[in-house]
């Protein structure tokens, strides 16, 4: 809950002061000189109907512009992101290893290499993207990535394999962290959920195409003398580099230097959000020190715990899903399709939960029960394992409550931290932590447990439990801090900083209070 939530049962008094601000004159409205994070949802939302009418600004038409123009493009990027990252699981199939002679664990090395830099290069992206125009540093790291998975097929042995992978980690670090912390730039609080819903599923949807992309890949076996595993890492790699030139032209800039919206939007945009969150400081300039204090806030280290604690499972339902699939009895192609029909429930699923989060502004119990519906899902898939059907009724549950849990809770971290030194590093080392899940995902599914995976989907289901106690424990965390901050010494010591201390801190100000 927020200022937002609790201004549902405001009194007479408030409507009289909602009249009050809708009869404020323009240039107060202009300048910002009444926008305060104090005032109410009515009164924010009289503020910004006033001054969109002053401005000339449609702004069911501009909300509109801000979705096709924003949204699209990074769905585009991070399913190029995620194809060149997750094709070494159909180049197993076809044959990678036997060509490159690995033996051992040396495949699974392979898998979590691609780590190693992840956590770190993550949060330097998002330092280097206010430094970076957005458009130019993502489309640059897309160009390099595509390179790097196009020469992964011209590997020899395990070591030319291992420095593509610890390479591609490294340009790809910043897709996913970036993409979330420009989104977050665009939308208030209310406005968020959905759209990060739609990114995140779009692409989970766009995963699950990648194995038919492969299947219809494997044709090429052995034209020009390259086997059909080079293929998929020359025709992906080489589409990757190809969109990158248009993603320049077509990735957007945070709100402030946005090239989609003219001037007046812009300025009516940057004020609009600064009712909701507080003044951005993108005009501020990081510093490393700026950087540093984020990694003191208590709530990062839980939110990464809780993003970590889905990941296994949900890094580790692409790994079992297809063994569950294929004991239904279907040809290859008739596993791909039905691998697909979870991720269309997800969809469903995952914008039910969001549309009704962002209605009644609150976060915690859409999230528990996504993360109870995942607990559900994988204790199916656990328990009946002579029952191939229920088993696959159990992926479509595991499926829709990791994949609905996760966009909620990038979501509910990311508009809580408030400013651009805060959110960047929140939403870079939250994700880059939690994607080392995968690593432990990589490990417990060993061909020789299949198909029941007793361990696997034992420590799957822990996993899950422990993200519910840390979304329990996050809101608490939030409830705790929001009281905190009516005390007097927390007001005192809030007043007690200088004007670019306040902006850095964001969030901190009294006057915030955290969604939960």
């Amino acid at each position: 809950m927020s200022d937002d939530t609790a201004s549902c049962g405001q009194s007479s008094n408030t409507k009289a002061s909602v009249e009050n601000y809708k009869e404020a004159p323009a240039s107060d409205i202009a300048s910002g000189s009444v926008a305060d994070l104090k005032l109410s949802l009515e009164e924010k939302k009289a503020r910004v109907d006033a001054l969109a009418e002053e401005s000339g600004i449609n702004q069911r038409k501009l909300m509109w512009k801000i979705d096709v123009c924003v949204i699209p493009p990074f769905c585009l990027l991070y399913f190029l992101a995620f194809l060149d990252r997750v094709n070494i699981s159909n180049a197993k199939v076809y044959g990678i290893e036997k060509s490159l002679h690995l033996h051992g664990n040396q495949f699974a090395t392979a898998l979590t290499v691609f780590f190693v830099f992840y956590i770190v290069f993550e949060v330097v992206s998002n330092y280097l993207i206010k430094i970076i125009k957005p458009h130019t540093w993502l489309s640059s790291m897309i160009f390099l990535f595509g390179l790097v998975t196009l020469l992964v097929a011209y590997s020899h042995n395990f070591s030319g394999l291992i420095v593509c992978r610890l390479f591609l980690g490294i340009f790809e670090a910043g897709s996913f962290p970036a993409i979330f912390y420009i989104i977050a730039n665009f939308y208030t609080p209310g406005e968020s959920l959905r759209r990060f819903s739609f990114f995140f599923n779009c692409t989970c949807l766009a995963g699950g195409c990648a194995g038919a992309l492969a299947y219809r890949i494997h044709d090429l076996d052995g034209k020009h003398g390259l086997a059909s595993w080079q293929w998929i890492y020359i025709i992906e790699g080489a589409f990757t580099m190809g969109l990158a030139i248009p993603l320049f032209f077509a990735v957007s800039d945070f709100p402030e230097e946005a090239r989609f919206l003219n001037d007046n939007e812009r300025a009516f945009l940057k004020k609009k959000l600064e009712y909701y969150q507080g003044n951005s400081g993108y005009e501020v300039k990081q510093t490393w020190s700026d950087i540093g204090t984020v990694f003191k806030e208590p709530m990062l280290y839980i939110c990464s715990l809780c993003y970590f604690a889905l990941v296994v499972p949900s890094y580790s339902y692409a790994f079992f899903a297809p063994t569950v699939i294929s004991e239904l009895g279907y040809t290859a192609m008739e596993a791909q399709r039905h691998s697909i029909y979870p991720w269309l429930a997800t969809m469903g699923f995952s914008f039910i939960l969001a549309i009704s989060s962002d209605y009644s502004r609150v976060r915690l119990p859409f999230a528990l029960i996504a993360c109870a519906t995942a607990i559900a899902g994988l204790s199916m898939v656990f328990g009946c394992v002579d029952s191939p059907h229920a088993r696959y009724g159990g992926c479509f549950l595991t499926a829709m409550g990791l994949y609905s849990c996760m966009p909620i809770l990038i979501c509910w971290m990311s508009l809580n931290f408030s400013g651009h030194s805060r959110k960047s590093v929140g939403t870079a080392f939250v994700i880059g932590f939690g994607n080392l899940g995968g690593i432990i995902a990589s490990f417990i599914f060993p061909n020789i447990e299949a198909p029941a995976y007793k361990k696997g989907f034992g420590i799957c289901i822990a996993f899950a439990c422990l993200a519910m106690f840390t979304l329990v424990l996050y809101a608490a965390y939030l409830m705790w801090r929001n009281h905190k901050k009516e005390t007097d010494a927390f007001k005192q010591k809030w007043d007690s900083y200088d004007e670019r201390t306040k902006i850095v801190k964001g969030d901190v100000n009294p006057d915030f209070h955290y969604w939960y």
